[in-house]
């Protein structure tokens, strides 16, 4: 079916009235932020953002759109790498923002679940966790304005995928509702339900293109009573890989963070962000920055891990160390890590890869993916960091110091597909926690299973056979 384009007044007028005063948008100037994305990538055109209130809201504007055959476009906090909410260019999408659905719905701490809306900011329902004594362990460098019905539809991952997993093991239920208006109720906190199959999973990574997600029942933890920040200056990233491993082992697996820096990354950031500072009086090649929690205040966290970085060093898995002796430093180590991007933009151009290998072979990756960026782009510059611990690495070039911006990234064609077939070779995923969005619709057709894109075709079909959610993104 073909979508209306360009959309009539009278189509406007009634998706206004659904969601009354104060639920929509219509000028231009509050209209812009939602038409570009976060990278300034794509740049869109909407007549109208709606912002409803209610999951009944969101099933009134959908039930219109479909029976309309009016694009929509979901959007969070906006935060993408991939364009996946941003409107197309011809004005015929409405945007769907969530963020009046930002309702904390209830805490069981006893059950260690809560419910939020998809509008709430992650920063927020990490707090909400807080207030009860909980851990709601996905974080984010964007977690200050991110929300919950994005990093849903993204699958989430950030740096404690190590210990707790992306957004998927996060999640119990969700509250949906699919293209054609019906709700689908699942927001159960049950652990254990083996009723048909898991329809969850559906939408958990879907980006907004099988309908909207506007409530889940998320998993919670409990907080660590003693947490054991450090950085450590590691001579490659192999050693890297089995100080990992030996921490792992002597932690009880209670590693949540472990971030891969190289040098080059270190530079960036002490030269581009504020309130800086290197951890070690000389330079290194490579970091790694691990934090390592548990439960109780008296099991002697603090001391096995000194001992066991003792040992890293006198075995040559290790250089230097320097751990948090207070708050003030714990978040100094990082500012150092998640400063890395910004300070990337503001050092020139860059051409970007989210990847994942096993972590075992990325220490072989980066040398091979290195060699075959610098083959097509030879002053380069290699900015490979990112989450070890789960093989999540950010594999980006940076332009050559007083090089053409718009010369290097006119390679971006070239170097992408030697990074990506690379990945390919390895078994690797081109995509590892940013999603397809528009961006990577191309690279998903070129290096999925055939079967896979076929079954995803088909659940399109099935729930959305209009096509009305979120077009142009993914398939």
């Amino acid at each position: 079916m073909n979508l209306a384009s360009p959309l009539r007044q009278e189509l406007l007028d009634r998706l206004r009235t659904l969601v009354g005063p104060g639920g929509y948008l219509d000028q231009p100037g509050d209209i812009e932020p939602y038409t570009v994305d976060h990278r300034k990538l794509y740049k869109g055109a909407t007549p109208l953002v709606l912002r409803p209130d209610s999951t009944e809201q969101v099933a009134a504007i959908l039930r219109f759109c479909n029976e309309a055959g009016i694009g929509v476009v979901p959007v969070g906090g906006n935060t993408s790498y991939c364009g996946g909410a941003t409107p197309s260019a011809d004005g015929s999408q409405v945007v769907v923002s969530l963020a009046r659905m930002r309702r904390v719905r209830s805490i069981d701490p006893l059950n260690y679940t809560m419910i939020v809306e998809a509008g709430c900011v992650l920063a927020q329902a990490q707090a909400a966790a807080a207030e009860v004594d909980r851990l709601f362990p996905l974080s984010l460098g964007s977690e200050g304005s991110c929300q919950i019905g994005g990093n849903l539809s993204t699958n989430a991952g950030g740096t404690a995928v190590l210990r707790y997993g992306m957004m998927r093991e996060l999640v119990l239920g969700l509250e949906v509702v699919l293209p054609d208006g019906r709700i689908l109720e699942s927001l159960t906190s049950l652990r254990k339900d083996n009723t048909g199959y898991d329809l969850r999973d559906l939408f958990i990574g879907a980006e907004g293109t099988l309908g909207i997600i506007t409530a889940v029942a998320c998993k919670l933890f409990s907080r660590p009573a003693t947490t054991v920040t450090a950085f450590v200056a590691v001579p490659e990233p192999r050693a890297a890989v089995a100080l990992l491993a030996r921490l792992r082992s002597a932690s009880g697996d209670a590693v949540s963070t472990f971030e891969l820096i190289p040098r080059l990354a270190m530079d960036l950031v002490l030269r581009h962000i504020g309130q800086t500072k290197d951890p070690f009086d000389e330079p290194y090649n490579w970091y790694v920055m691990l934090e390592i929690g548990c439960g109780r205040c008296d099991t002697g966290l603090r001391e096995g891990i000194e001992n066991e970085l003792a040992a890293a060093l006198e075995q040559g898995e290790a250089l230097n160390a320097a751990i948090a002796e207070s708050e003030a430093q714990r978040e100094m180590f990082w500012r150092l890590r998640e400063n890395i991007p910004e300070a990337q933009r503001r050092e020139g151009a860059s051409i970007k890869h989210d990847v994942s290998v096993v972590s075992s072979e990325l220490p072989r990756f980066i040398v091979e993916a290195s060699a075959a960026v610098q083959q097509i782009a030879p002053q380069a510059r290699i900015v490979a960091y990112g989450h070890l611990g789960d093989g999540n690495l950010h594999f980006n070039a940076s332009q050559p110091l007083h090089g053409d911006p718009a010369e290097f990234t006119s390679l971006a064609p070239r170097i992408n597909r030697a990074v990506h077939d690379l990945i390919a070779r390895y078994g690797g995923s081109f995509s590892a926690e940013h999603g397809i969005g528009q961006l990577k619709r191309g690279e998903l057709q070129r290096y999925k299973n055939p079967v896979a894109l076929s079954v995803m075709r088909s659940i399109k079909q099935a729930l959305d056979p209009k096509g009305i959610m979120n077009p142009g993104k993914v398939l």
